[in-house]
């Protein structure tokens, strides 16, 4: 298998990108047309019943690809995958700005899917305020990630299995967001995650990879039973399993059932959205390429979790005990995996619990009640999370496939485009204003001051603690990876010196697009105090409901001061700058102050608090033995010997026993009839004794 990723293009290949270079502007000029008609009121058709196709295009790309798989020549894999992706998120536009247009959801019914006397569903598709959001994201991102995958993945041997894959997991997560139920999300949840599994362990024949991606689907599925749980609670209590006709019948559900049925569901999301304590798989998930590492930690996979809250806030805000749970968890899983990345030298691995630090953020916000603030962080971070690990990307390619940046430095000069776009999204995940972490950040930790609790008065502002200090660890790795990775002189060998250069435009062209998306996107959900908040006001039809719930029941009385706000909005600004003047201080110009085995605490941080290794002694060491006592005491002894060997040997050896009286003697046969005859005789004249 070739793990290659470098990557001039032949002269074959560049003619065949300009071929469909033009094929792709072909139908992008096609659906602007179509998209210039709809604003005008021209429609050709009722493009309401063009949702099923958002989904369904990607999925046809990774049917084609998969059942042709290496028939095809690249430029075909590249039209069908690519395509596909941008046509749902062309048709997704058309939509979303007719949405805005009329305020009426689009929801179209495919066919009836499961009916009973108890039971209807349909395979149905709602694109509202919500899930137009998650469909632009997830196709705008996704098929930038799909353009940089070419050259990134130029000369892997299994290049159409690849995007086959990518497709697929697009599919998945289309299903996953537009889904009018909770059962049809879940088949989009299981979807994606069979799809990480694939993905992560692309390189299957390397064991590290493989085991990774195995690692990935156990524990998935450990949260995925709480999702499974959760339906049967809903559906004893309300009947019904769409989302529409639970929120019809939410007030039949008892507090204890609405809070067993949020904790289920939460069960579900910190796996999917590797939270404490299933994040575990999350790190290791940087064993498949680059652009699964961004595709799954930016916009799709890992935002599930929260997705699924914020479309269920209905039902979450009937639980101050579950919302809480899900506030505490979150500050506490982004606070933790915040102090992990602090001392980590792979650079994907620094991303990965970066990662999992923002979606503690975005649990923080939901749990609170800060449901808009929590999906405005997760637009926000698949903008900038994307272009950092694609530029990580650029970064591996550049160094010949090296990803300790303890042997990098100086790329600055050599990488400039990956080096600038690189550095803007490091300022937008510090939350430094303008870019959009800032105004995401902010409004997250604005919210979990400002929302006072109901079950444990003044957790509020434990709960900003952790949101601030995981702050300031952000902002101290992000500029330490920077500084080390750019800053400095070149740590490599002579000769990986001599060939680095700029990775090609497939892959530099989305690194500008995200970093400009993550420099100027939080300008849409700017807070009260600088302006409206437009993304608050878009999401209120879906969201404002429960917003209300919660201000009235935690009792607000006045609404906080402009002061107060402004000063916490400096607050973080400080907090941010202090970890980035950190990191200049300790790393800037490429110079090392911690030496590995420095001290205890650091070599915590490194091993991760040893998290792996104490599941390992806790969980999967007593499962393995447990297997193997089934396996070499139960099935082997019990089993075979006992049931089937004993079995057999009994019936063997009462043939044998049976078989010597076939002796083949006639006078045998007489002499045993005339026994039988006699106690025939005496049996019958027992009676008359």
């Amino acid at each position: 298998m070739a793990h290659s990723e470098s990557h001039e293009p032949h002269a074959a290949e560049k003619i065949n990108w300009l071929q469909a270079a033009l094929a792709l502007l072909a139908l992008g000029l096609l659906l602007l047309l179509l998209l210039s008609k709809l604003a005008t009121g021209e429609t050709v058709c009722d493009i309401t019943q063009w949702v099923f196709l958002i989904p369904l295009l990607p999925g046809l790309g990774a049917f084609l690809n998969g059942v042709f798989n290496r028939r095809l020549p690249k430029f075909v894999v590249n039209i069908i995958a690519i395509g596909s992706v941008w046509s749902s998120f062309f048709i997704g536009l058309m939509l979303f700005i007719q949405l805005k247009m009329t305020g009426e959801p689009v929801h179209a019914v495919m066919y009836h899917w499961i009916f009973s006397d108890a039971l209807h569903l349909n395979i149905a598709f709602t694109l509202d305020q919500l899930s137009g959001v998650m469909v632009l994201v997830v196709t705008f991102v996704g098929g930038l990630i799909h353009l940089y995958s070419v050259g990134y993945m130029a000369d892997d041997e299994s290049y159409s299995r690849y995007f086959t894959y990518l497709n697929l997991f697009t599919f998945s997560m289309l299903v996953l967001v537009l889904g009018d139920s909770i059962p049809l999300m879940f088949v989009g949840w299981e979807g994606v995650g069979l799809c990480s599994y694939l993905l992560i362990g692309f390189w299957f024949d390397d064991p590290a990879k493989a085991t990774a991606g195995k690692k990935a689907f156990i524990v998935n599925r450990i949260g995925d039973m709480g999702v499974m749980i959760a339906m049967f609670i809903l559906f004893y209590a309300t009947g019904a399993l769409s989302f529409a006709g639970i929120q019809e019948n939410v007030d039949k559900i008892s507090p204890l059932l609405a809070t067993l049925a949020c904790l289920a569901l939460f069960l579900g999301a910190t796996g999917k959205s590797a939270q404490l304590p299933l994040y575990v798989w999350l790190p290791d998930a940087m064993a498949g390429p680059t652009p699964v590492s961004a595709l799954i930690h930016a916009a799709t996979m890992v935002t599930a979790g929260v997705y699924m809250i914020a479309r269920l806030s209905f039902l979450f805000v009937l639980s101050p005990t579950a919302m809480l749970v899900v506030a505490t968890i979150g500050g506490l899983t982004a606070l933790f995996a915040a102090t992990i990345g602090l001392f980590q030298y792979d650079i994907k691995k620094v991303l990965a619990y970066s990662t999992v630090s923002q979606l503690g953020y975005m649990f923080l916000a939901v749990g609170v009640g800060a449901f808009s603030a929590g999906v405005f962080h997760l637009m926000t971070h698949a903008f900038f999370k994307a272009c950092l690990f694609l530029g990580s990307g650029s970064v591996i390619m550049g160094m010949h496939h090296e990803q300790d940046i303890r042997k990098m430095g100086g790329l600055a000069k050599k990488m400039p485009i990956t080096r600038w776009t690189f550095f803007l999204s490091c300022l937008a995940i510090a939350g430094i204003f303008p870019f959009a972490g800032f105004f995401s950040k902010d409004e997250i930790l604005w919210k979990a001051f400002t929302t006072h609790n109901t079950v444990i008065p003044g957790a509020e502002y434990v709960l900003y603690g952790l949101g601030m200090l995981a702050a300031f660890c952000t902002a101290f790795y992000m500029f330490r990876l920077y500084f080390i990775t750019f800053s400095g002189e070149n740590r490599a060998d002579k000769h990986t010196q001599e060939h680095i250069k700029e990775s090609p435009w497939t892959m530099t062209v989305p690194l500008i697009i995200l970093a400009g998306f993550a420099t100027i996107i939080g300008f849409v959900g700017m807070p009260h105090v600088m302006g409206p908040n437009l993304f608050e006001h878009h999401l209120e039809p879906v969201l404002g409901e429960a917003t209300k719930v919660i201000a009235s029941a935690a009792g607000h009385g006045a609404h906080p001061s402009a002061a107060l706000e402004w000063g916490m909005m400096g607050v973080s600004l400080a907090v941010a700058g202090l970890g980035i003047g950190l990191a200049y201080m300790l790393y800037g110009g490429g110079k090392f102050v911690f030496k590995e085995n420095a001290n205890f605490f650091y070599k915590l941080l490194r091993d991760k608090y040893y998290v792996d290794e104490g599941y390992f002694y806790a969980f999967v060491r007593p499962l393995v033995n447990f297997s193997q006592f089934l396996w070499k005491f139960v099935d082997t002894y019990l089993i075979d010997g006992l049931l089937v060997h004993a079995s057999s040997w009994t019936v063997r050896s009462v043939g044998e026993g049976l078989r010597l009286l076939h002796t083949g003697n006639v006078q045998h046969y007489l002499f045993a009839f005339l026994l039988g005859v006699v106690a025939i005789f005496v049996y019958l004249l027992q009676g008359t004794w």
